[in-house]
């Protein structure tokens, strides 16, 4: 690792973080008793409380870390449909009419955020940028143009090929074969708007408790003990919000989330006239390689925030730093001389079936398992959840009571991640 790579004022913290850093919130005892607790405190878990709070419900939100200290100030803040099943594979394993009622629900998050954002007035560099969709290899693209030309009735977006002759109009890159675009796709500054939406919770009364994680759950009577090193709060619903933070306190969740570790690095401030040569459209882009990559400019235009998943094992983001750069600069050559000012890590996680799931078990509420998209519906099904636990009829989804599969054996410790992520590049490489 050269150190020469790195800015003098390197922080191996989130970009996000300088302009919005972990709020301080007193470090008070839980209250002995809420009609609602909730485990975490992003943006599933906000939403939540947001709900049951101005629901009248006394409410209280636990994290382990500080408030949005996992993905939620972490992320990229590209907000997409999100649902990754094609309807074909879904309808095979829930027939055609679920299948097609899932797949509205992404459609449903993506338009709900944005009305959510401008009714709350949350001043967090919201837009809809539309996303670069590349092809990494023309057989991709074929597969792309296909799909653009054949969406399914009922769930056509706006969106369009763009051929590799005029992908300079898009990215100021030759590495590709071309794209799609999909003008609906937005962007949105993530710590500002966590930052945004717990203030609102907070004025709806719920009461955020940070570093206070819940030790224990067990059911007692019509109700919950939720226990934690500060005390114990006895509540009528418990809402699990911990996403790829999820713990052996519910382990039947744990078993059925993947965390997989997501890195991100932010370049030194850049020249404008580059930053108009790269990302022309301000565009949020992302690519056909199942071991994805996704980058963007940041809301300035300073600097080219840039991600992926480039670990064979979770690591130290000074070392995944330098990987992430020379992966840009395949696709920038422009960037290779520039350096890190940042460089970072959270946990996203995915299933088994590539589903995000929302549900009961044992009388715990949850939402979990965007598989890495999940701005929009962590979002979205949280505030979903919220009206689940007040009774409302319009809580209802069409992920309700899937099935939410597991392996035999997996207890919530990702053995097979390396030889996964090695294979996909691997087949990434082969894609013609």
């Amino acid at each position: 690792m050269s150190s020469e790579l790195f800015t003098a004022d390197f922080k191996a913290a989130p970009y996000w973080w300088d302009g919005v850093p972990r709020p301080e919130l007193p470090r008070a005892e839980p209250p002995k008793q809420a009609d609602v607790v909730v485990v975490g405190s992003g943006y599933t878990g906000l939403h939540a409380a947001l709900q049951t709070a101005r629901g009248g419900r006394s409410t209280v939100v636990l994290d382990a870390e500080a408030a949005g200290f996992g993905c939620s100030t972490r992320n990229g803040g590209q907000i997409s449909t999100s649902i990754k099943p094609s309807l074909d594979v879904l309808a095979r394993r829930h027939g055609q009419e679920r299948a097609f009622a899932i797949l509205q629900e992404g459609h449903r998050s993506l338009r709900w955020i944005g009305e959510f954002i401008r009714e709350e007035a949350i001043d967090c560099d919201f837009g809809v940028v539309g996303r670069f969709h590349a092809a990494h290899s023309p057989g991709q693209y074929e597969e792309l143009a296909r799909r653009v030309d054949k969406q399914p009735k009922g769930l056509e977006v706006d969106c369009h090929v763009v051929p590799q002759s005029e992908q300079r109009n898009e990215i100021g890159s030759d590495l590709y074969h071309g794209g799609a675009v999909y003008a609906g796709h937005a962007s949105v500054n993530p710590a500002r708007y966590h930052q945004g939406l717990l203030e609102r919770v907070m004025v709806a009364g719920a009461e955020l408790v940070p570093f206070c994680p819940a030790t224990a759950i067990t059911r007692q009577g019509n109700g919950f003990v939720v226990e934690t090193p500060r005390g114990t709060i006895r509540a009528r619903d418990v809402i699990i919000a911990t996403n790829g933070y999820t713990g052996p306190p519910t382990g039947w969740l744990r078993r059925r989330v993947i965390p997989i570790g997501s890195y991100m690095i932010a370049t030194e401030a850049l020249d404008p006239a580059l930053m108009d040569r790269l990302i022309p459209k301000n565009r949020i882009v992302s690519d056909t390689r199942k071991v994805v990559y996704y980058y963007r400019a940041s809301p300035d235009r300073r600097r080219i925030l840039f991600g992926g998943r480039v670990s064979l094992s979770e690591t130290d983001p000074r070392r995944s730093g330098p990987k992430l750069h020379a992966d840009m600069s395949a696709i920038f050559p422009e960037l290779a001389t520039k350096r890190i000012s940042h460089s970072w890590c959270g946990f996203v996680a995915y299933t088994f079936d590539e589903l995000m799931h929302v549900g009961r078990h044992d009388g715990l509420h949850y939402a979990m398992g965007y598989c890495g998209a999940g701005v929009g519906t962590a979002s979205y099904f949280g505030m979903r959840l919220g009206q689940q636990v007040l009774g409302l009829p319009e809580g209802k989804t069409a992920l309700d009571g899937l099935p939410f599969p597991t392996r035999p054996f997996y207890s919530g410790n990702p053995w097979f991640l390396a030889p996964s992520v090695f294979y996909y590049r691997w087949r990434d490489r082969l894609a013609r």
